[in-house]
């Protein structure tokens, strides 16, 4: 059994979904790995990680039209709002999806399906800088 782990920075334009598949791809096909798991995580608490829908853009669109509708920006509910009006609701987002994904590696690659890829989703309005974790396990 290996183990590799590594770090990858992320550079956001701000809220929307980013595929990050091929790079997740890149660091499998460096540690030159066959059969395992691969852990994914985020270390942030305004940004999640999502594996959806990669053929058709109105799935991402959607998603965003249903949390920009389900969390509000600027909702009067929220006292946290140190950073903005978005602050509070990036953190909701987050608890309501993921900051970990982990995902079967088959033959070197991701076990994802033939619609599926990996998303950083940003949650805050200005981009950020997002660091991932990547962390394998296997043969």
């Amino acid at each position: 059994m290996v183990q590799h782990q590594e770090t990858l920075e992320f550079v956001t334009r701000g809220r929307a979904l980013l595929d990050i598949t091929a790079r997740v791809q890149t660091f499998l096909r460096k540690m030159s790995v066959e059969q395992g798991l691969l852990t994914l995580f985020l270390q942030h608490t305004s940004a999640s990680l999502l594996i959806q829908e990669n053929a058709d853009p109105d799935v991402l669109g959607d998603l965003e039209r249903f949390f920009s509708r389900w969390v509000k920006d600027g909702d009067p509910l929220y006292h946290h709002s140190a950073e903005g009006p978005d602050d509070m609701p990036a953190h909701i987002r987050t608890a309501l999806t993921s900051s970990q994904l982990s995902i079967p590696v088959d033959a070197g690659r991701l076990m994802l399906g033939t619609w599926q890829a990996v998303y950083l989703y940003e949650h805050r309005h200005r981009g950020q800088t997002r660091s991932l974790v990547l962390h394998y396990m296997g043969s």
